[in-house]
């Protein structure tokens, strides 16, 4: 069921949310200090390709001081902006019954978008 769920989340949007994550990766390891920013939205565009059948799961490096401060920057810079704009998507899809589980994925992927310093998808 998971890759039926996959499939049709490429169809309609999920596709164009990984590249866009991807894409915004690449333009951040333009800079070194965007580096760090740059893989782990690279990361999350590959986890957001096909996110039914993976759960969010807190990330054991995620813990310690450098980790606390790269998550307080992506929230300021971007973090915020990403995670509205999944709760945004998640509200418009729960509106018909076939987008809830779609709503579903999208509720899910909110933590990992707004710390992906502290959480992955597995």
């Amino acid at each position: 069921m998971s890759l039926l769920g996959n499939i049709i989340w490429l169809i309609f949007g999920g596709l164009i949310t990984g590249l866009a994550y991807i894409l915004g990766g690449l333009v951040l390891c333009l800079t070194i200090i965007g580096i760090p920013f740059g893989l782990k939205a690279m990361r999350l565009g590959a986890a957001t390709l096909a996110p039914f059948g993976k759960a969010v799961i807190p990330d054991e490096r995620g813990e310690g001081f450098f980790p606390l401060l790269l998550n307080v920057m992506w929230i300021v810079l971007f973090g915020w902006e990403i995670a509205l704009a999944h709760l945004v998507s998640a509200g418009i899809l729960a509106i018909t019954i076939i987008g809830i589980p779609f709503a579903k994925q999208h509720i899910k992927l909110i933590p990992v978008a707004f710390a992906p310093f502290s959480f992955r998808l597995g």
